[in-house]
């Protein structure tokens, strides 16, 4: 199992722009509700890639997307992208109606309520409007580079090595990107790529915290807490 404190974390390299890092960062109050999720608050302030590891319900995404929504809102970064692989549990992308911000609207909702929830719907609306909040697929990033942007990766644990490799070189000067997962619900036998690329950074010493989460951690409800326990169990 590997933890917080496995891989030296980084300090945070001064941008151009008005994100000063975790020393003097003035932030909205995001309240951690566990201890895990304040390891991982303190993760996102002092490095500007993170790993977050851990069953549905720990809060990996909420506190994610918050934390990016209070630097769009206080403009300390320009735009949001969010992304994750396509992995079909029922129509492929390109049989679903609309234009491709509708395809991707139904993967980027969890997220999308979040951003909601704090900068309001039609600050929401008018950043996918204009691009400044931005759902990306997975297959689409190839030759792309983000700059001064928080990319949000979901459902890192169905990426493959190949595509976490391209992922990461997209990676442009004054932007984080956390990757969140989940290694033991992959929806494809192949996509090791987060377990192999966690293990690379920590045999090659990159400076990339990874925060893991437990059953212990889950804040979403009891329900939520019994049936993760359950599943596992089972190893379902």
């Amino acid at each position: 199992m590997i933890g917080t404190d496995t891989i030296e974390k980084p300090k945070r390299t001064r941008r151009k722009t008005t994100y000063k890092g975790a020393a003097n960062k003035e932030t909205s109050g995001l309240v951690p509700r566990t201890a895990k999720q304040k390891d991982f608050i303190d993760a996102l302030s002092s490095s500007n890639q993170v790993f977050v590891l851990g069953p549905a319900g720990t809060g990996k995404t909420y506190v994610t997307a918050s934390y990016a929504s209070d630097l769009y809102a206080t403009k300390q970064i320009d735009k949001i992208v969010i992304t994750r692989p396509h992995v079909a549990v029922g129509k492929e992308l390109g049989f679903l109606k609309g234009d491709l911000a509708e395809k991707t609207m139904p993967w980027a909702l969890p997220v999308l309520d979040v951003l909601e929830k704090h900068l309001g719907k039609g600050t929401v609306e008018t950043g996918i409007k204009n691009g400044n909040i931005e759902m990306a697929p997975l297959a689409l990033m190839r030759g792309r580079s983000f700059d001064n942007a928080f990319i949000i990766v979901d459902e890192t644990q169905n990426i493959t090595t190949h595509e976490l490799k391209m992922l990461l070189t997209r990676v442009g000067e004054g932007s984080t990107i956390v990757l969140n997962g989940d290694v033991q619900q992959s929806d494809l036998k192949e996509a090791d790529g987060l377990s192999k690329v966690i293990h690379l950074a920590k045999k090659y010493m990159v400076p990339v915290p990874v925060v893991e989460f437990g059953v212990e951690d889950i804040v979403r409800s009891d329900i939520c807490a019994q049936w993760v326990k359950v599943f596992m169990k089972e190893g379902l």
